[in-house]
């Protein structure tokens, strides 16, 4: 299992709130090639960008209405293909994202789909008559809050909107979308897009007559089907996005022997920390226990096939330092802790922008500071069952999506190097403290460890290609694994917690060697017996068992 990308490190961008050239406050693409060298330093090999294409932006970009032009106000195509050209002379391959669950109401396709019954593209999307009494066909709920079902008199028929109105569902069922689909994705792939970073890929093979949504009957037939007709013959990466894959589903996407993608997104370890009724609006603290559990589970689930990917931040989630770390006092320590256990495992790491510098959450406090149209949607929704806004608010505060869609933060300027003009959403106020500059050259720097972490994935084969061996299980604040490569080990601790923490490492977990991650103080072995680790502290040895 030796591809040309398992050896890299990705980086995603949010084109929103990456860099902006022009000083209209909304990062573009010509921002993001100005800053191609801060990737090209920090080593990343694959940049998984964030949807460029036209879209109203209802949803900053998931809801297309042109799959073959780039948003006006991100640039245009030329610009685009420089961008390709500038990330290749790098070495950086691009990966875009791909969004055809749905699609925008604003597409050509969904704009002549409303028009006429007869118009050949109204089953490119999924319509029902209404209800006996003219209502909705059910009372099925959006994920972004709100019913399901969107009316369009034109035609007298109910549009299935499993997101929001503004974005209904593509008929994956009709042979004419998929062709129009696979044209497109091929057109990218011509144009030198190394790869796609698939959008709730899960849900395209739905029946949604018989509410079989996510994993539906006719997944895996369409994405063998997109595999032969777009993906065979090359050298392309795939990654799907799936909230509702499980350890014993993951493979059918991507065994071995499948041929459907390369590797999934899975959020086991998201959902894990959410609550039973009122979900990530009402997050749980960290269970250190239970979190290390998911992950070793899918470390095993993919150990001998399959691929994981290795992430705690993206446009979707919170800041890491802030949802699982110590953003106060120990930010620095716990930014490189979790890191440290999250790169040194068997998979392909994310890096999401920002991440690299310990970037925290956005600190809002008010519903008025948020753009985010999930947010604003369920504000209204968890208040109807009851969820008072006080609570609902530091819910937000914590997990809501806009925390990671703050503008990059570059320097200590009033608009942070991301901008000269009124930025799209505010700024966090620390990026006076918190910012590439001031870490570019302190080889103590969160961005320091992050590139150290890189470069060692490109140096040793262990890493890469290592069984996965966890320890510790239970203990509540340490975090233990070992790899293990033609008789190489590579012994990983890492304190997740702000207090010191005793340990003893048993015999499987012991080493002596090289130390590769010391954070807190050098050590180039990992003894049998007890260790005192401090407050965030990681450690990587690599060597001989001990």
């Amino acid at each position: 299992m030796t591809q040309w990308w398992m050896d890299r490190s990705a980086y995603q961008i949010y084109p929103r709130s990456f860099a902006d050239s022009n000083g209209d406050g909304v990062g573009d693409i010509p921002g993001i090639i100005d800053r191609l060298d801060h990737l090209a330093d920090l080593g990343i090999g694959l940049l998984w960008l964030s949807p460029v294409y036209r879209s109203p932006m209802a949803d900053n970009g998931y809801d297309i209405s042109d799959y073959w032009d780039i948003a006006p106000e991100y640039g245009t195509l030329a610009d685009f293909d420089r961008l390709v050209a500038e990330a290749d002379r790098r070495d950086i391959a691009i990966i875009m994202d791909l969004v055809v669950n749905h699609s925008s109401d604003q597409h050509p396709w969904f704009q002549e789909a409303k028009r006429d019954r007869a118009s050949p593209f109204h089953d490119f999307y999924y319509w029902r008559d209404p209800a006996p009494d003219g209502g909705p066909p059910d009372d099925r709920r959006a994920y972004f809050g709100g019913p399901v079902w969107t009316y369009h008199p034109e035609v007298g028929r109910y549009a299935f909107t499993l997101f929001s109105p503004q974005q209904p569902d593509l008929n994956w069922q009709n042979p004419a979308l998929r062709r129009a689909i696979y044209d497109m994705m091929r057109w990218w792939l011509d144009r030198g897009v190394r790869g796609f970073r698939m959008d709730v890929i899960d849900l395209i093979g739905k029946d949604i007559d018989r509410d079989l949504i996510a994993e539906g009957p006719h997944l895996h037939p369409f994405l063998q089907e997109m595999h032969r007709e777009v993906l065979a013959g090359r050298d392309a990466v795939t990654v799907g996005e799936s909230w509702n894959v499980s350890r014993d589903t993951a493979l059918l996407y991507c065994g071995r022997d499948r041929e459907e993608l390369d590797m999934v997104f899975q959020f086991a370890h998201i959902v894990a920390g959410w609550d039973d009724r009122h979900g990530k609006w009402r997050p749980r603290p960290l269970d250190l226990v239970g979190f290390k559990k998911v992950w070793a589970d899918w470390q095993e689930a993919l150990q001998d096939d399959g691929w994981n990917s290795l992430f705690l931040n993206n446009h979707d989630l919170p800041r890491s330092v802030s949802r699982y770390g110590d953003a106060g006092q120990w930010r620095e320590r716990s930014a490189k802790a979790l890191a440290t256990a999250i790169h040194l495992m068997r998979g392909t790491p994310f890096v999401y922008q920002g991440e690299e510098i310990g970037m925290t959450n956005a600190g809002f406090t008010g519903i008025t500071q948020y753009r985010d149209i999930e947010l604003i949607n369920m504000h209204r929704e968890m208040l109807d069952q009851g969820l008072p806004e006080r609570q609902f608010l530091e819910g937000a505060g914590i997990t809501a999506r806009d925390n990671a869609r703050t503008p990059m933060q570059w320097d200590a300027s009033p608009g942070a190097g991301f901008t000269t003009g009124d930025p799209w959403i505010a700024i966090n106020p620390n990026h006076d403290r918190i910012n590439v500059a001031a870490q570019r050259d302190d080889p103590q720097s969160v961005l320091a460890h992050y590139r150290h972490l890189i470069a060692l994935r490109k140096r040793h084969e262990v890493i890469v290609q290592g069984r996965f061996v966890p320890w510790l299980d239970d203990h509540p604040q340490v975090w233990a694994y070992a790899r293990e490569w033609q008789g190489q080990r590579l012994s990983v601790l890492c304190n997740i917690s702000s207090s010191p923490a005793r340990a003893e490492v048993p015999p499987g977990l012991a080493v002596s060697g090289t130390g590769l991650i010391g954070t807190v103080q050098p050590r180039k072995a990992i003894p049998a017996g007890p260790i005192l680790l401090e407050p965030w502290e990681a450690v990587a040895v690599l060597g001989d068992p001990g």
